[in-house]
This record gives structure tokens, sequence and C-alpha cells, in this order.
């Protein structure tokens, strides 16, 4: 570990003397990229120091006991003090330990959702229209904007599909782990003799494609237009503002029919259109995540779920982890840290056994 932090440190020297550099502030763009370079190692380098710092404080310390009796009255004194250097570094070595975990590139990217009924008729639309709404919520509660793509609501007033971007400072590293099928179990409203019914529900978590990172030409596009639909008020199936983008060498379709200008709603298509074919490249390049995205969304089969949302018992469990929490009124009421930290805890130590060579967990 002591190797790789020294490398880092040394990168570190090398890309502030960089930014001082005429040629790289004659350049924005590699300015900016140094700029980004440096601020992602200052934290552990800075812990590097501390690290240093303590270890030479342990190292006098122990010195100075070895030339110590254990009658001297400044024997206990020295050897508290090493005691509580020890039980420092130690908690040091575990912050620089996370911090060393190989970071995910699209933690710091907004996030762009698709919630889908899945099994169980229109009870399954009215639980993927109060996921959106759990999900809406957590955004708000955290500062991060909704903007919604696309929606397409069931006759009960329960949600067949929407598409949202969630834009916020670390909205994928929050929600990355939230992708899957979500299983609910309870009495429906229709039900009269009172019988439990499972549902299921699919939810896919994107990251947003940067502007440059993905290039769409427009001959590759089939532009439709059609009038609006669902509510809206006098616009509604009187304008053409609605938009269909179909990708035609992906087949990928995309529709949005939020705004009632087209241009917007082409933008906002876009965006999720773009989104969509980054995460194709990055399958391409990285075929595990191709069986983990298939794994995330499924058939939408209530016997793939990730997570089940027991009302009867007021339980939320975390298939993955075994987490079982009895408080789910609260969390579909948007507070879900205390189910998405311990995920986060968990892939982390995931990512950590595989960076030091370990199998999976």
């Amino acid at each position: 570990m002591h190797q790789k932090l020294a490398q880092l440190e040394k990168t570190h020297e090398e890309l502030t003397q960089k930014l001082v550099d005429p040629e790289v502030l004659a350049d924005p763009k590699k300015y900016r990229e140094t700029n980004k370079a440096l601020a992602e190692i200052s934290h552990v380098v800075g812990l590097y120091g501390e690290l240093k710092k303590l270890e030479h404080e342990l190292r006098g310390t122990e010195e100075l006991l070895d030339t110590l009796s254990r009658d001297d009255e400044l024997y206990a004194v020295a050897q508290e003090e090493r005691n509580a250097l020890v039980e420092r570094l130690a908690e040091l070595n575990e912050k620089i330990r996370l911090e060393l975990v190989p970071k995910d590139p699209n933690d710091a990217r907004n996030v762009v959702i698709e919630i889908r009924a899945g099994t169980g008729g229109q009870e399954a639309t009215l639980f993927a229209a109060e996921l959106f709404r759990m999900y809406s919520r957590y955004a708000e509660e955290r500062g991060w904007r909704v903007e919604i793509i696309h929606l397409s609501e069931s006759e009960v007033g329960g949600v067949k599909e929407v598409e949202a971007i969630i834009e916020g400072k670390g909205a994928f590293s929050r929600l990355k782990y939230e992708g899957g099928v979500h299983r609910v179990q309870r009495v429906p409203q229709t039900e009269a003799s009172g019988r439990i019914h499972t549902s299921a529900v699919t939810l896919a978590v994107l990251p947003e494609a940067a502007e440059v990172e993905v290039g769409i030409d427009e001959k590759d596009l089939r532009i439709d237009r059609f009038c609006s639909s669902g509510p809206g008020g006098q616009g509604v199936n009187t304008t053409y503002s609605a938009i269909r983008l179909t990708h035609l060498p992906t087949g990928l379709v995309v529709c949005c029919q939020d705004e009632r200008s087209q241009i917007k709603n082409k933008a906002k298509a876009m965006r999720v259109l773009k989104s969509r074919l980054l995460q194709i490249e990055q399958e391409k390049a990285q075929a595990e995540v191709t069986a983990e995205r298939r794994k995330m969304v499924g058939s939408g089969d209530r016997s793939e779920k990730i997570r089940t949302y027991n009302f009867p018992q007021n339980r939320i469990t975390d298939h993955r982890i075994g987490l079982t929490l009895h408080r789910l009124p609260d969390v579909l009421e948007g507070d879900l840290d205390p189910v998405i930290d311990p995920l986060i805890t968990h892939f982390q130590a995931v990512r950590m056994q595989e960076a030091a060579g370990g199998t999976k967990s």
C-alpha cells in the first residue's frame, strides 16, 4: 500500500507543477483535465501525509519506551501514547484502504432511471407509481432535480412506465445499486377477500452520458412527431409536440411528451438516448456489465427480485445482502439512506477484495 501511496504523492506533485505550466494554462481543456485529476487524488495524498506523520511519531514513542524501565514514571505515559497512536493508525489505514478502492468513473454523473410495471397487472402499476414517488422524494431531500422524460399511466392512476433524469451531485453513486426487480406483497384495494398479492416492478439505473462522449449522426435517427396524450390541458392532442426518436443502427426508441415545446422534448429524448448508447458502449468494453444489467432488469418476474416490500409485516428486505428493516412507510416516503448505505458498504468491501486479488463474495 505504501508503494502505491508514494506513487500517488509523486503524481500529485507532477500535476501541481502542470497547473502552472504556460502550455496547460493556455489550453482550457488540458487545464480542466489536470485540475480534475489533481482533485481526485488530493484527499488520499493528504491522508498519506498524515499517515507518515503518525508513523514517525509512533517510531519515536517506541524508541523512547525502549530506553525506559517499567518503573520509570514516564513509562506509563509513553505506553498510553503509543496505544493511542496505534489506534489512530489503524483508523487511518482503514480510511486510506477505502480511498484506494477503484472508483467507479460514473459515480459523479446524473442518473437516468427507467421504472416499468412487471407481473401483477394494475397492482404492479400502482406500486411503480409509489416507487417513482419514493425516488423523487429521496432526490428532493438531497437537493437533486427530477425531470420526467416519458410517462405512461394506467387506467387506475398507476404508472405503466416512466423514464426520468435525476440531476445532482453524486446521484449515480447513491442510486446505482437500486436497479433490479422490486417485489411488493400486500392486499390490493380491489381485493375483497383480503388475500395478499405479489407484484413486481423493474428498475434500470443508467449513468447519463456527457455531451462529448456519445455522438449521434442525424442520418441515424428517425424522428416521429405526434400529439401528446394524457393530462395536459388545452395543448393535448392539438399540437404535434411529442417526439419519438428511433436510433436506426441499434433500434433503440425514446419518447418524450413532457413539454409543450417540440424542441424541448427532442432535447430531453436525446439525453436519454445518449445515456442508453453510452451504456451499450460500456457493456461492449466490459462484458460482465452486460450480464449484470440483464440480472438487474431481468424479465420483470417476481422470482428475480432484489428487494421485497411486505406491507402486512411493515418490512423491507434487500435479498442481495440479507438486510431487513421494519420501517416500510419511512422508506416509501424517501428515507432510503438506511437501505442504500449498507449496500454501498457491502459493494465497497467486494471491490476492495477484488482489488486485493481476493475472491468475489
